[in-house]
């Protein structure tokens, strides 16, 4: 019993840390070095906890403002439908 909980918390800690770091308005994304497509999905998956981080961090955002455009809004938009359960086309209809 002991050990499962000691596992559990190595992994929400990995979790924790896993999320935190890549969290938009870091730093990480500048002028020359521009967030793109693939940065948009995980700026969109994560944006329930960049929102939640940016109460107590005021340079943590929910979108990168230093983006390549078009391209980053398009994978922001389609993590953050797929990512909250927005594209319903795919699920199995209850039968009753």
């Amino acid at each position: 019993m002991k050990r499962e909980k000691v596992g559990n918390l190595i992994i929400i800690t990995g979790l924790v840390f896993l999320l935190t770091s890549c969290m938009p308005g870091g730093g990480e994304y500048g002028t020359k070095n521009l967030a793109g497509f693939f940065t948009g999905v995980w700026h969109g998956w994560i944006a329930p906890f960049s929102l939640i981080m940016g109460l107590f961090n005021p340079e943590v955002r929910v979108y990168e403002i230093n983006n390549t455009g078009w391209w980053y809004d398009f994978g922001f938009y389609i993590a953050i439908i797929s990512g909250f359960g927005g594209i319903s086309l795919f699920r199995k209809k209850k039968k009753d």
